[in-house]
């Protein structure tokens, strides 16, 4: 009864607003956007259709000649490439997902009366200001199989660690997990902010009904914290489908080719000399991309109205 008074209010004030949502009319003339909008289709219009044309072309910095879509045939004939975006889709998940979990358990734990809150905070903040270089760099060291860290902390409890950066069948995850311990300290700060803008009366009339920790954590935090998870998700999944930097500090697509995502692919292209081939692989990640992002945000916001 407590449970399910309380999942009913939150339900209502979720719902409330959207029942009546009227569309305000904007206060600003139509010609007040125009600055804003030259700007975008300077920087990002205009950019993106140069790039989806010379995807179409063999070029360099002199000449271009027009192929059609030769480079995508060769894109998609080449296993490695096949494979880098099949690295990119398990990176993104394993990321995002982590970073979605782990984000609300601390936020719940960093919002709770705990002692040294403020601190534990900005410890689990600080990876997010580190140079993702540095960070990749830092964990290389540890990670090393013989003199790693890591590993030398593991065999003083008789346990053997493995190739982390070295062995293929851990090289991705390895980096997988360096980039959740450098991005979970945002979808954490996300969390909290969504936590603490949840209304004390839900969690004052939970506790006079007697529900416990785990029926507030259920049906209060987590259907009014569902705006900070949507915000996570989308932010965390962009993120590791764009990933680059933490993966070439630590493994440059290595060993072999069982790290590549496709950013790093990418970057091995132009610096081979194949920059029609590279711009096509930019141009399928922005697809890939926005064929997954924007599906999922709206999928996922039409849910949050709904609630």
């Amino acid at each position: 009864m407590a449970t399910t008074t309380v999942t009913r209010s939150a339900e209502t004030r979720s719902s409330a607003p959207s029942a009546g949502r009227v569309r305000a009319k904007s206060p600003y003339p139509t010609w007040f956007y125009l600055p804003a909008a030259v700007i975008y289709g300077v920087l990002f219009i205009v950019p993106t259709l140069i790039a989806f044309y010379f995807s179409l072309t063999r070029w360099s910095i002199f000449d271009s000649k027009f192929i059609g879509f030769g480079n995508y045939v060769t894109f998609f004939k080449e296993p490695a490439l096949v494979t880098s975006l099949w690295h990119t889709l398990i990176y993104a998940v394993v990321t995002s997902g982590l970073k979605v979990v782990l984000g609300l358990l601390l936020a719940v734990l960093l919002t709770s009366q705990i002692v040294a809150r403020g601190y534990l905070r900005s410890v689990v903040f600080f990876p997010v200001l580190v140079s993702t270089i540095g960070v990749g760099l830092t964990f290389t060291v540890l990670m090393n199989p013989e003199k790693g860290l890591i590993n030398q902390s593991l065999s003083v409890i008789g346990i053997q660690g493995p190739g982390w950066l070295t062995d293929p069948s851990y090289a991705l995850l390895s980096v997988a997990l360096v980039d959740v311990w450098k991005g979970v300290g945002l979808a954490t700060l996300i969390y909290i902010a969504g936590i603490v803008s949840i209304p004390q009366e839900y969690f004052e009339a939970a506790r006079v009904d007697g529900a416990g920790a785990w029926d507030n954590f259920r049906h209060i935090v987590l259907p009014l914290a569902r705006p900070a998870t949507v915000t996570v998700i989308t932010l965390s999944l962009i993120g590791g489908l764009r990933s680059f930097d933490l993966i070439w500090a630590m493994t440059r697509g290595g060993p072999g080719f069982t790290s590549d995502v496709i950013a790093s692919v990418i970057y091995k292209q132009y610096q081979a000399g194949f920059y029609g081939l590279s711009t096509a692989g930019n141009v399928v990640l922005f697809v890939v991309v926005t064929a997954i992002v924007l599906p999922l945000s709206r999928f996922l916001n039409r849910k949050e109205v709904e609630l």
